[in-house]
This record gives C-alpha cells, sequence and structure tokens, in this order.
C-alpha cells in the first residue's frame, strides 16, 4: 500500500470516528461529583423501550426501587438472569474490595449491556444516578458511552441544612430539593425546624406551638426582626407562617427514604426559643413572655416539655441523629435567676457553661435511652462535651478538631467554605444577602480533612454539611438560587477523593449543571455570568507605605488580624468579605486610629483606605474619617476632615475615602470613628499612600 492511500485511509478512518463521537459523545466526565476511577471506551449502548430490566433486588428493596426506576427516561421490560443482549441488570453483591462501603457501585456499559452492582440499594441509587448523569438523547432512545466505573464515597455524611424557621416552605418544595441532592448523592437532609421566627413541627401534646409559636406579625423575617417581633394565633388576621403536620413529615420522610436520604431534625436548645417561651412562659428565667431567649434549666419542667417533645419527634423520625442546636445561648438570665442558681449548687456547677453542658448531658442521656445519638453545633462543647455526641463545626473547624481529638465523631461545616447563605458573587449584581463572599470555586476548594489530623483521627472525620440559613432568603426561587450550583461543589468535596479533583474539570461540568437544572425547573445562580472577585484583591497594589510599620493606637481585633501588624501596608486587598483574611476589622473604642511610619520625611500626593458596609453583619462605613501628618510623630497636621452619614438604606457597600493633594510629612496618621447611632465594626484592607 503506497503512503498516500494509506493516508487516505486513516484520514476516513479519523472522520468516520468523529462523527460517531459528534451523534453519541462521550459523557463521563460529566457527572457530578466525579467518580473514583473511570475508564471510558469508544462504544456505546442504547437504551430504548427494547431495554429489559433484570435485578436480583428482593421484598421491601425491590419495592423501593419501583420508585427509583421512575426516574429513566423510558420505561422498561422485565427480563431474566439469562438475557445478555439489550439489558439493565442491578444486582445485589457481596462486599469485595471495589465495594468496600454500602453506599459503593460499579457501573459497567458496554454496546451488548449495563450492569451496575453494589452490596446495597443504597449503591444502586448511586450508580443509577451516574447512569442517569451519563444518558445522552439519541433517536428514539438515548445513548451511554463505554464506560467502567468503580466509585466509592469518602465521607458517610455529606449533608444539606435547610432553615424553615425564618421563613417556611412547603413540603412539596422540600420533595423537590430531594429530588436533586440525591441526584448529586448529599444523602443528609438537616431541618432546622425550630427558632425564633416560628416553630415548623406539629407536636401534640404542646399545641400552642403550631396554634401561636409557628405564627408571626409579618412574612419578610427582616421587617419582623427589626419590628416587634411577636406572634399571633394562626386564626388572627395578618398571621404570617405555617408548620409541617405530623402527616406532612411522614410524607416527606418516605419521599427521602425512596431517595437514600436520611432527615435529621433540629430541635433547638437551649436558646434560640423565643417562640417557645412566648407560647410557654413558664419555661423561662422571668416566667414571662417576650423576656428571655433560652430556656431555664434550674425548671424541672423544662426538662418535663424538652422529652415529651423529643418522644413525639423520635416517633417521627428514624434517623440515627438528632440535633438538638446548643448554639449561641446567651445565659445571662441564668445568672441571676433563682431555680438555674440552685441547680447549679445542687449539681455542683462552676458556671453557666457548665449548666448548659449540664442540659446537653441530660438530653443526651435522654436520648441514648431511645437509641438515638445526640448531634449538636460546636458550642455544645463548653462546660465538657457529653460522652456519645457528635459535633457539627461551624465556627471554623476548631470545634471539630477539639470532638475529635477527644474521640468524638465531628461533622465539617464552617462558615467560611459551608454557609450558602453568604454571596456567591459580586455582592452589587446579587440579591441581599446576610454578607460574606463565598464562590463556588472556594467552596470547591474545602477539604473537610485538617492537615493537624492524624490519619486515625481522621477517620472521626464523618463528613460535610452545607447550611443554608434563610434570614435574607424568603422565597423559594431565591432559596434555590443560593444552593445551586455550590451545593454541588460541596456534594463533590464529600464524595470524591481528593486526587480525582480538578476545579478547572469541575467549574466545566458546573455550568452544563446549570443548564440542566434550569431544564427541570430550577433556579440556580447563572455560573456562566459570573463576575467573580473584587479586582482590587487580584493582584498586589505598589504604593510609597508598601511595608512600612504601623503604629496602632487602637487595637485591631483578635477575630479579624488579617495579617496583623503589617496588614495594612502589605500591599494585599481585600475580596468581597471581611472574613477573608486581608481585611482587619475594629470594634473597641473610635475603631480605626493607626499611624504609617515612612522613615524619612516623604512627599506625599494622596492618602487613601477603603471601607466596606454589610448592615447584616453590623459593619458599617466610618461616620468620620480624618487624615494628618507629622515630621516628628507627635504634632500632627491635619490634611483631611469629613464627615458621612452612615445609614441602614444601603445594605452593602465598598468605598474609598482619600485625600489628594500635596503634603510632606514621616509619619502618616489615618482615624475613621464610628456613628454613635449604629456603632458596629469598621474594616479596612491597605492605606495606600502616593
Amino acid at each position: 500500500m503506497n503512503i498516500r492511500n494509506r493516508y487516505a485511509k486513516v484520514c476516513l478512518f479519523l472522520w468516520i470516528l468523529g462523527m460517531c463521537l459528534a451523534v453519541h459523545p462521550i459523557k463521563a466526565q460529566s457527572v457530578i461529583p466525579v467518580p473514583l476511577k473511570m475508564e471510558q471506551g469508544a462504544d456505546y449502548f442504547f437504551l430504548s423501550e427494547k431495554t429489559k430490566l433484570y435485578t436480583n433486588l428482593e421484598g421491601e428493596e425491590a419495592r423501593l426501587w419501583e420508585n427509583c426506576l421512575q426516574a429513566l427516561p423510558v420505561s422498561l421490560k422485565k427480563g431474566s438472569k439469562k438475557d445478555v443482549r439489550q439489558v439493565l441488570s442491578l444486582l445485589i453483591t457481596e462486599k469485595n474490595d471495589r465495594l468496600p462501603s454500602p453506599e459503593s457501585y460499579t457501573l459497567s456499559v458496554t454496546p451488548r449491556r449495563i450492569i451496575i452492582c453494589s452490596t446495597s440499594g443504597a449503591g444502586l441509587f448511586y450508580g443509577m444516578q451516574t447512569l442517569l448523569q451519563l444518558l445522552t438523547p439519541s433517536g428514539t432512545g438515548y445513548s451511554v458511552a463505554s464506560v467502567e466505573i468503580e466509585d466509592t464515597p469518602r465521607f458517610a455524611y455529606r449533608g444539606f441544612m435547610l432553615d424553615v424557621s425564618r421563613h417556611f416552605f412547603s413540603k412539596e418544595f422540600v420533595k423537590k430539593q430531594i429530588d436533586a441532592l440525591a441526584f448529586y448523592k448529599i444523602n443528609r437532609l438537616h431541618l432546622h425546624l425550630t427558632d425564633a421566627a416560628g416553630w415548623r413541627i406539629e407536636i401534640r401534646k404542646y399545641p400552642l406551638l403550631t396554634d401561636f409559636a409557628a405564627w408571626r406579625t409579618e412574612p419578610n423575617w427582616k421587617k419582623w426582626w427589626n419590628g416587634g417581633r411577636e406572634y399571633v394565633r394562626f386564626n388572627e388576621p395578618g398571621a404570617s407562617g405555617g408548620y409541617y403536620t405530623q402527616k406532612d413529615i411522614c410524607e416527606i420522610l418516605e419521599y427521602a427514604r425512596q431517595h437514600y436520604m436520611t432527615v435529621i431534625p433540629e430541635i433547638e436548645m437551649p436558646s434560640h426559643s423565643e417562640e417557645v417561651l412566648a407560647a410557654y412562659p413558664q419555661l423561662s428565667c422571668s416566667g414571662e413572655p417576650y423576656k428571655n431567649s433560652d430556656f431555664c434549666v434550674g425548671n424541672e419542667e423544662t426538662f418535663t416539655f424538652l422529652e415529651n417533645v423529643l418522644t413525639e419527634v423520635m416517633e417521627l423520625f428514624p434517623s440515627e441523629y438528632i440535633h438538638i442546636g446548643g448554639d449561641e445561648a446567651g445565659k445571662s438570665a441564668w445568672k441571676t435567676c433563682p431555680k438555674c442558681q440552685k441547680r447549679m449548687k445542687d449539681e455542683h456547677l462552676a458556671n453557666v457553661d457548665e449548666l448548659q453542658s449540664y442540659l446537653i448531658h441530660r438530653i443526651e442521656k435522654f436520648l441514648n435511652a431511645h437509641g438515638r445519638h445526640l448531634l449538636g453545633w460546636d458550642e455544645i462543647l463548653q462546660g465538657g462535651i457529653a460522652p456519645n455526641a457528635t459535633v457539627m463545626s461551624w465556627r471554623g473547624e476548631e470545634g471539630g478538631i477539639a470532638a475529635i481529638t477527644s474521640g468524638h465523631r465531628a461533622v465539617m461545616t464552617p462558615g467560611a467554605y459551608c454557609y450558602l447563605d453568604s454571596y456567591q458573587d459580586a455582592p452589587y449584581s446579587q440579591p441581599e444577602a446576610i454578607g460574606g463572599y463565598l464562590p463556588l470555586k472556594k467552596v470547591y476548594s474545602y477539604d473537610p480533612v485538617s492537615v493537624s489530623l492524624t490519619t486515625e483521627q481522621a477517620k472521626l472525620v464523618y463528613g460535610v454539611q452545607g447550611n443554608l440559613w434563610v434570614e435574607y432568603i424568603p422565597t423559594p426561587e431565591q432559596v434555590e438560587y443560593m444552593m445551586y450550583p455550590r451545593i454541588l461543589a460541596l456534594a463533590e468535596v464529600a464524595w470524591s477523593a481528593p486526587e480525582r479533583k480538578s476545579w478547572r474539570d469541575f467549574h466545566a461540568r458546573a455550568l452544563k449543571a446549570v443548564r440542566e437544572l434550569q431544564a427541570k425547573g430550577y433556579h440556580p445562580f447563572d455560573l456562566k455570568n459570573e463576575i467573580g472577585s473584587r479586582p482590587e484583591s487580584v493582584k498586589p497594589v505598589a504604593h510609597l507605605a508598601l511595608s512600612k510599620k504601623v503604629i496602632y493606637n487602637s487595637s485591631y481585633s483578635p477575630h479579624y488580624p488579617a495579617q496583623g501588624n503589617t496588614a495594612l501596608t502589605d500591599g494585599i486587598r481585600g475580596d468581597w468579605t471581611y472574613g477573608d483574611r486581608c481585611w482587619q476589622g475594629f470594634i473597641d473604642g473610635d475603631r480605626l486610629d493607626v499611624i504609617i511610619d515612612m522613615e524619612t520625611v516623604t512627599p506625599i500626593h494622596s492618602v487613601t483606605a477603603a471601607f466596606m458596609q454589610v448592615t447584616g453583619a453590623e459593619v458599617f462605613l466610618p461616620e468620620s474619617v480624618t487624615i494628618s501628618v507629622s515630621d516628628d510623630g507627635t504634632n500632627f497636621t491635619e490634611l483631611e476632615h469629613r464627615t458621612f452619614e452612615v445609614t441602614k438604606e444601603i445594605p452593602i457597600q465598598f468605598t474609598d475615602i482619600s485625600w489628594k493633594g500635596n503634603a510632606t510629612g514621616r509619619y502618616i496618621r489615618y482615624q475613621a470613628q464610628a456613628g454613635k447611632e449604629f456603632g458596629g465594626w469598621i474594616f479596612t484592607d491597605e492605606i495606600i499612600v502616593k
């Protein structure tokens, strides 16, 4: 064969191959979360009404799978074990090295058949979700690229928390989210059922919880919180709220079971309980409504109430864990309450932290006696953690690490990576949020296993969870906007091995997933229009004061130190959030008062500092700014003094406050004072001198 003919045949082969791939694209890389092992072939399987289904599932598992199979875009006729062509096989098999977990699965696609294997129905379910993501419409059916997949989850707990207290969402909406969450292999739905804004679950022994504590005078949480914060009976004019009946809960739980998802209820205690204490004020320290937010731990009736509530909750929810909150207790009333003080004396408790721990221990013992385990936010560590409790670490990772080092499980959910109520793009382009900036890329970058943990300790990292608090999210559409696609990034964090992750590859898959979610009737953030980081933060800024010494006349907060004493002259400017370790925060005294030592007398033409306002987080622009210069560091000449009207009308903004002109000096003083009306935090990221 001459070279010309050989070349022509090669070109023809490549053209034919290209046409085949154009008609039947290989889509394995579009799977979220990315599988552990995946080898692709060039052929495909054609799924159609002619495809037969064979499974060795039996009993309840087989009945459960009748619902699961409804997700397939075609109806399949039942086949037999003897069928070897055009068959989809779902097979339960023995545990082996390829299937180490009940949720592990293998998926094999050849031109003749599809086989999904697992040791449990859950694993088969996740294999099916992968298969569904691989399907491509093709003629009268669907094509699936040939592929061999071996997959297993990194963590057993892969969670999402939805706050249904601040704004209530229907059972239909919850079920809709279960569809999407399960599709991306999330297996825990944590419902925040109770909080000051409303009690959301029927407890038959305490009807006032749903007749009164579930209803308020204003549908919008922000307006209600900033107004009278009053509750009303369900039948009063203007009553706004809602709750799940026990029948509703059973319906949600059954739907979740069909999607191999566990629903975990949260009943808040001892704090975030204003709604309960308005309905049953005898459970508070004052004995009066609208006075306290914490249960009275010294009152035995408190424990009778909590145990009765939890009994009904456990009768409904089969979950291993019952979440009891435990966060942000004020505890101030306990310090003077005679009943609480007596309890502390009788139980030999040194302080109110130990009094909270007494409540947590006692509730845990009650749950354990009923075969359940206690899950709580990391404040349950205060005063000593209960023996069998699991900690959900939200204030960074420290609480989770402390729990793990003392031998307890932890679910990692630090706010910096897992709080989906933060802005996901440039705040000026987004609906109002509580603050912060958590883009998709940052969520994806999270690793729940701290480098400080040993290999053995790392086994106690039970998993990871994304949380959506809805104070500023009043509609179902906005809930979905904040959830998706960020929860998809967390799904891959929770499921996929770190070495299999690639941000560039995930971003492409997420763009496709957003389009698919939109086609299914969801309302995700449109990732293709993402603006991204604050332009000033992208690269360092050069200026005359770079690396110069900063003298602090008032100290920055230890909670927001940025890079410490060098932060304001390191050339690094902050992104869209004060929590990025570039913005330095001031809360004490008159707030910001610093002197930059330029080392020599220097000609100066401009001095600029940036400030932010995030009203939901009590971060405000300064009320006044004074900029001065000095040759000796003692006697200063004022260059600029400006005052500003601070208002809450603009919930978030970023602004530079500058002086421009001609001056000389060795020392530059920059002062920014807080307003008297709102006070709050002042944040700045760099003082730029030119």
